[in-house]
């Protein structure tokens, strides 16, 4: 029995520092890496911005279309983007106003990519307190939520696709008469956070 407990022993021991090994290769390459490439990662921020129209039912049904442009910024001379398609919401005062989808793409080196879409809603239903809140108002106060998941490329190889959120306020619009531009005011760049899921939590 010593004997067994002892051979128990001296494989947790070796298992443990096998473990302590690999971690400390890679942290070792992961600086290496760091060093080698010095990765940033991607801005983005609302270049252009249309309220084309936004109208409430009598019936409380919102009906809406905002044409939005966002550039995507990849700064790094070494590292290729590759985006799932990303789900972009727009709200105004905590009330969803749209919603739309910008296919995926992948993002060279040292690149800039303007990406066009429309946000939309069609019969939306809101609570008697939201449709009031945007009845009252003419200028209204957006905040633009990008939802993704992208990875890395690095010659022949591709990282696996994280979770990525952006989220850009400080900005106003008015609906748009005719051709004309809705105005916005305010800064238009966007906080870019990670997303890491585990198990049932996302950080």
């Amino acid at each position: 029995r010593r004997r067994r407990r002892g051979c128990c022993c001296i494989c947790c021991l070796w298992l443990t520092l096998f473990l302590i090994a690999l971690v400390f290769l890679a942290a070792i390459a992961a600086g290496v890496l760091y060093v080698l490439y010095r990765p940033q990662h991607p801005t983005f921020s609302v270049s252009s911005l249309r309220l084309a129209a936004l109208n409430l039912s009598a019936a409380d049904l919102l009906t809406s279309r905002l044409d939005l442009s966002v550039t995507a910024r990849n700064p790094n001379r070494k590292l290729v983007f590759v985006y799932d398609d990303v789900a972009i919401s727009a709200s105004s005062g905590g009330v969803t106003i749209g919603e739309g989808t910008i296919p995926g793409f992948a993002q060279g080196t040292d690149n800039t990519t303007v990406l066009k879409t429309t946000v939309s809603s069609s019969g939306r239903s809101l609570d008697p307190t939201e449709a009031s809140d945007l009845r009252k108002r003419k200028r209204y106060p957006l905040e633009i939520e990008l939802d993704t998941r992208a990875g890395v490329k690095i010659g022949g190889f591709k990282s696996k696709h994280l979770g990525i959120r952006a989220s850009c306020d400080g900005i106003e619009a008015v609906v748009a008469k005719g051709n004309a531009t809705a105005t916005t005011t305010g800064s238009a760049k966007c906080k870019v956070k990670l997303r890491i899921k585990i198990w049932n939590w996302t950080i």
